[in-house]
């Protein structure tokens, strides 16, 4: 093998471990984000059950409630479906047309 392939390999090879640590990276903090994201959607769920009970006690009918209820927990539930496609998106593999020439 002449020098110049092996420099060219190794010049890849490091290309390509920098791009796997950045890829490791992104990953980890878009699972965090995503941790953190779902952590929030459930917080506003419970506080959504917790104004419920409220209401509850204050007199309201409790079909009112309900459907009170559902009315709030329906961006919630946009918001999660949202969140689960950009997670979907960001697993598909990517074209890497720089690597293959």
């Amino acid at each position: 093998m002449s020098a110049k392939k092996r420099g060219t390999n190794a010049s890849q090879k490091a290309m390509s471990t920098r791009a796997t640590e950045r890829s490791r990276s992104r990953s980890v903090s878009q699972r965090s984000a995503g941790y953190a994201y779902a952590f929030l959607l459930i917080l506003q769920t419970i506080l959504i059950g917790v104004n419920a009970e409220n209401r509850i006690q204050q007199g309201d009918s409790p079909i009112e409630v309900l459907i009170w209820m559902i009315n709030q927990c329906i961006p919630v539930l946009k918001q999660a479906s949202s969140l689960q496609e950009k997670q979907k998106k960001s697993l598909l593999p990517k074209h890497r047309h720089s690597e293959d020439q």
